[in-house]
C-alpha cells in the first residue's frame, strides 16, 4: 500500500537507519522533498512527525522534519539600484 505523505517509503526507512546522521537525514529529507507530487509539502511533513517523531523525538530525522516545517521567508523583489548594490 502506497503512502501518500512518504511514497518511496524514505521516511520510515531513515527511522530504520541505526546510527544515522544528521546529514544523511538532510540528504534523504532532500530527496523526499523533491520526488513530492504535492506543491505544499508541509501537511505531509507534519503527518511523519506525528507518525514517527513523537516515538523518536530525538532522532536526527525529527530534527528535520521540524526544520522543514519552517518556511523560509518569502524572498523580496529587488529592482534598480538596490538589485545590484550589496549592502554592508
Amino acid at each position: 500500500m502506497k503512502d501518500a505523505s512518504d511514497p518511496k517509503n524514505l521516511i520510515r526507512e531513515a527511522y530504520r537507519i541505526e546510527g544515522i546522521t544528521d546529514g544523511e537525514c538532510r540528504s534523504i529529507f532532500m530527496d523526499w522533498a523533491l520526488s513530492q507530487p504535492d506543491p505544499d509539502p508541509l501537511p505531509h511533513i507534519q503527518v511523519l512527525l506525528d507518525r514517527y517523531g513523537i516515538d523518536a523525538p530525538d532522532h536526527p530525522m525529527t530534527v528535520v522534519l521540524k526544520q522543514g516545517l519552517n518556511r523560509p521567508p518569502a524572498a523580496k523583489r529587488r529592482g534598480g539600484r538596490a538589485a545590484r548594490v550589496i549592502e554592508g
